[in-house]
């Protein structure tokens, strides 16, 4: 596929990652990041607008990275993703809504290479120190970042 996939976000879009109906937990997600950049990344560079990725185009690897990027939106939509393939590489893309928090997030996103052999409570960790309040479901599963001390706004999606 040549075609980059491109889901903007819009200013008005609430800073809130929710994975309550996410098809995986974050302790899969995060597992899935190790898999994908242990089996494809070649680098990674910060762009204008945001990061990017660089992985391997080898078979899969494309639909690997938009499979993972749709559900990264549907959790996350303050954050935009692009996918392209160019000559032997996949870059995907990330960029956020211009505000300073969900920059933050998106320079954890960019350190994620060096994060996932933390694990999930590592990440947590992180994103707390950065201001965020980490919201758990009852099995104790992050469920939720949102700003510290923010409450659900309208628009927002329920815990």
């Amino acid at each position: 596929m040549d075609q980059p996939i491109i889901t903007p976000a819009v200013d008005s879009t609430p800073l809130v990652c929710d994975m309550t109906g996410a098809p995986d937990t974050q302790d899969e997600r995060v597992a899935e990041y190790g898999r994908l950049f242990a089996r494809a990344l070649v680098g990674r560079e910060r762009t204008a607008d945001g990061i990017r990725f660089r992985l391997r185009a080898d078979d899969g690897v494309e639909a690997w990275v938009r499979d993972l990027a749709a559900r990264e939106k549907a959790c996350c939509p303050f954050m935009d993703f692009a996918i392209l393939t160019v000559g032997a590489e996949v870059h995907y893309d990330m960029t956020v809504v211009d505000e300073p928090m969900a920059r933050a997030i998106l320079d954890e996103f960019y350190d994620l290479p060096e994060l996932v052999a933390g694990g999930v409570k590592a990440l947590e960790d992180r994103i707390a120190g950065l201001g965020f309040q980490v919201i758990t479901d009852d099995s104790g599963t992050m469920a939720e970042v949102r700003p510290h001390g923010r409450a659900a706004g309208p628009g927002d999606p329920p815990l």
